[in-house]
């Protein structure tokens, strides 16, 4: 077995996988806003024990997965506007 090819005996690389951000980014927001209502909910005790970073932690993550879902879907509006073939860039 060789682990190395010449340039002609490639193959070429296969297309690039369309995928849609926008499902991971709200997955990711929605977590950040579940631990937000658990975290608000024992914010007393959390505080208490030296964890009252926790609320102000989740509340940036939520507010970045908001601003990442606004810049997913502008990327997508932008790659829609350019092609308008209804073929948008792999980004």
């Amino acid at each position: 077995m060789r682990l190395w090819l010449n340039e002609d005996e490639r193959r070429p690389g296969p297309e690039p996988a369309r995928a849609d951000a926008r499902k991971a980014v709200a997955a990711g927001t929605a977590g950040w806003l579940v631990a937000l209502a658990a975290f608000w909910w024992f914010r007393e005790p959390l505080d208490d024990a030296g964890y009252g970073w926790l609320v102000p932690m989740s509340i940036i993550g939520a507010s970045l997965g908001i601003a990442g879902l606004v810049v997913v879907q502008l990327r997508r509006m932008r790659a829609g506007r350019e092609e308008p073939t209804g073929q948008s860039r792999a980004a």
